[in-house]
């Protein structure tokens, strides 16, 4: 039975993402009115394969308009779609584009991170946990490059998932705690109350009733704000009372959840399919509890119903038969998971070296840069030197001349300076003799 509760909750798992991103439908890429009621309400019905129809309508629109919003919005209608029906490589495609078109954009981080996280939860359901992880990590880089709480919180969401899906409950614990103190920071606290489903889930698994009773009460303490939280928290009430034994209780609460329209529409078909099976075996219809397990979409979830189905019923031998399969499973499991960590290992590995062959490049451009702008420095510092070399040669040629010209000036003005003195010098000659003749020509008038 307590695998068979882990099984259950490894479907609940996958819900708590859509209603996650359906907690609080916010416009959060700044669409006008009408195309965002539109987007909200293909959100509230995200498994809906008519979303596809709404989807390419937006994305067409977007194409015509030139507009990355209305083509983001049509992609996150899609991509849930694409998995529901199994079309994993449309999935992939469409994140693709999600990523191509505002990966780089830090104006619409509080849209690109939920959708993220949305797509690796999908991608821990169909076994793709180190994808997962990688995402989970780039996330992480990018919150710690931007400073962005949000991106922390959902990094630690989808780690915590990645550790649920490999029951390790312990560090999935942890990872939603640190989620939930990232909220806060983030002012996200709308994604509260479904971080303490999740952890509601886990101590189910730990079967300690106790904590699991004390956070779903923390987490039904805000469907007044968020009803779309109705489906999840009922879900996880049903589990813990199946596991509890509390089939009074169960029942009522799997009767109320196929009576909600949302509940197919919010729910994926392995979530409903899980507690199809709980109910039909708890009720003794084995023949059909079987028959709906073999509608479980992996291999482990088939396998481990079927056993759990065989062992109530009595039917030993086949029990035993599913069992030995499903152990064969879970060893494979377990060694894809150490595959998937050495390929989580090599591939931060490499993009470690990348990004330090980046920084080498980065340090060596400029470096270059610096070199060039020295040189540049030194070529212009030689052309001033240069410069000021020649107008000192310049100015010591004017010099020159300037004493030269002074010098034969000076040497003009002595030689005009004896002329004048000899001209005075004859001159008074001159007047000596004409005083002379007078004085002897008056004497010889006296005679």
């Amino acid at each position: 039975m307590r695998l068979l509760r882990k099984i259950i909750l490894a479907g609940i798992l996958l819900l708590a993402a859509g209603v996650c991103s359906r907690a609080q439908i916010v416009n959060r890429l700044k669409v006008d009115k009408d195309t965002f009621e539109r987007y909200a309400w293909g959100r509230m019905q995200q498994f809906n394969p008519s979303n596809l129809a709404l989807a390419d309508s937006l994305y067409t629109v977007g194409v015509e308009k030139d507009n990355f919003r209305l083509k983001c919005l049509g992609l996150s209608l899609e991509f849930p779609v694409r998995f529901a029906t199994g079309e994993y490589d449309k999935m992939d495609k469409a994140i693709s584009e999600i990523k191509e078109l505002i990966g780089t954009r830090k104006d619409t981080r509080s849209f690109y991170f939920p959708v993220i996280h949305e797509y690796c939860q999908f991608l821990i359901h169909i076994g793709r946990a180190s994808d997962a992880m990688l995402e989970a990590r780039a996330m992480e880089r990018i919150a710690t490059a931007e400073n962005k709480p949000l991106g922390h919180m959902y990094a630690h969401r989808i780690i915590g998932l990645i550790q649920s899906y490999r029951t390790n409950s312990y560090l999935a614990v942890s990872n939603f705690t640190k989620a939930a103190e990232y909220c806060k920071a983030a002012r996200a606290e709308q994604e509260i109350p479904n971080l303490y489903i999740l952890i509601a889930q886990e101590y189910i698994k730990k079967r300690d009733f106790q904590e699991a009773e004390r956070y779903c009460r923390q987490a039904e303490s805000y469907i007044d704000y968020f009803p779309s939280l109705k489906v999840l928290t009922r879900m996880t009430r049903a589990c813990l009372y199946e596991a509890e034994g509390d089939l009074e209780n169960f029942y009522a609460t799997y009767d109320a959840l196929v009576s909600d329209p949302l509940y197919k529409v919010q729910a994926d078909a392995d979530s409903r399919f899980g507690l199809d099976v709980s109910y039909l075996q708890s009720r003794g219809l084995f023949a059909q509890a079987l028959a709906k397990a073999d509608s479980l979409s992996t291999v482990r979830g088939r396998l481990g119903r079927k056993h759990g189905i065989y062992a109530a019923a009595g039917s030993y031998e086949p029990a035993y038969g599913e069992l030995h399969s499903l152990m064969m499973e879970k060893d494979s499991i377990y060694i894809r998971v150490q595959n998937e960590d050495m390929a989580i290992l090599d591939a931060e590995m490499n993009n470690a070296r990348l990004r330090q062959e980046a920084e080498r490049l980065k340090a060596q451009n400029q470096m270059t840069i610096l070199l060039g702008f020295l040189v540049m420095f030194a070529i212009a510092f030689f052309a001033i030197l240069l410069s000021q070399w020649q107008l000192r040669q310049n100015l010591d040629e004017m010099r020159r001349k300037n004493n030269q010209m002074l010098a034969a000036r000076r040497a003009f003005q002595a030689a005009m300076d004896a002329k004048e003195s000899e001209n005075s010098f004859q001159l008074k000659i001159l007047q000596n003799r004409t005083t002379n003749v007078l004085t002897g020509y008056e004497d010889i008038l006296n005679l």
